[in-house]
């Protein structure tokens, strides 16, 4: 549907289907594309794909064209042919040395019932807010703008995007709500720029589950695969888990958040705490205007 609109059935979800939907979005967006280029305002495209999910089914033209010939693998190689098609159609529109791209992931990979759907090297996975669970790439792209090559650990979240696009396209944030973004613009644009972000923090579901300030992440909640259960070790298997002094990491030194070091690091972990509590206040004061967990 279109924006107060009527909904309108489209087509009905079956797998043939399915293996199509990566193209017909690739259309709508580069349609897209091509209108906008014909006026002066500014515009923001959410393209997310159907690819690199589960279950995976790629375009009958990209089945086994991966080197392992695996259906996850085959959707990777299609979802790089339609960011490339996206910049093709942002250059033939002469718009591309005038947008800021950004390709990344709405959460880890998800691993319950197998690994054919992506793999992390950290410790769990999509539905938990250990760092596989959430940790992805983030690319960023503007044609003679970012520099090329450039890599940083800097820390960026999604809710950043809100932020940064409006300001890049000279609007204005909202005065009347709490917004959880930052601007990004100058991390992302200078050559030696840093991220104007100091703290990530994690949601499990409507508990404030963890908090990273720097390289410390201090967790007061996960999500567990019970001893002798015969869960997979994916994220949304486990049940959850509250911590009396909570679990404590240095991400530089331990990323795949194995050793405990609440006992020895108390000092260290205080900050990350500290910005827990600011936050809990932040909910307090500006409680969600919605619960979609109840």
């Amino acid at each position: 549907a279109k924006k107060n609109g009527e909904i309108q059935k489209v087509k009905e979800i079956t797998i043939p289907v399915s293996q199509e939907l990566d193209q017909d979005f690739l259309a709508y967006s580069q349609d897209f594309i091509r209108r906008m280029a014909k006026g002066n305002n500014p515009f923001y495209l959410n393209h997310s794909t159907r690819g690199c999910h589960f279950d995976n089914y790629p375009s009958e033209k990209f089945q086994g064209k991966s080197p392992a010939m695996q259906r996850y693998k085959d959707c990777i190689v299609e979802m790089d042919y339609v960011v490339g098609q996206l910049i093709k159609t942002l250059k033939e529109t002469g718009q591309l040395e005038n947008t800021l791209v950004f390709v990344t992931s709405d959460n880890g990979p998800e691993e319950d019932v197998t690994r054919d759907y992506g793999h992390t090297p950290f410790r769990g996975s999509k539905g938990s807010t250990w760092e596989g669970g959430v940790r992805v790439p983030g690319i960023a792209y503007w044609k003679g703008v970012i520099k090329a090559g450039r890599v940083s650990d800097g820390l960026f979240d999604l809710a950043d995007l809100f932020n940064t696009s409006i300001a890049l396209g000279g609007g204005q944030i909202p005065t009347d709500r709490y917004i959880d973004g930052i601007d990004q613009t100058s991390f992302l644009l200078a050559d030696n720029g840093e991220s104007n972000r100091e703290s990530i923090i994690y949601f499990l579901k409507e508990k404030l589950a963890a908090i990273r300030v720097g390289e410390y992440k201090v967790h007061r909640v996960t999500t567990e695969v019970p001893a002798g259960s015969h869960a997979q070790e994916g994220g949304l298997s486990g049940v959850t888990q509250e911590y009396t002094y909570g679990l404590s990491f240095n991400l530089y030194l331990d990323p795949k958040e194995e050793r405990n070091l609440t006992i020895r690091k108390l000092v260290m972990v205080r900050p990350p705490s500290m910005e827990m509590d600011r936050y809990q206040r932040v909910l307090k004061k500006y409680p969600p205007s919605k619960n979609l967990f109840q």
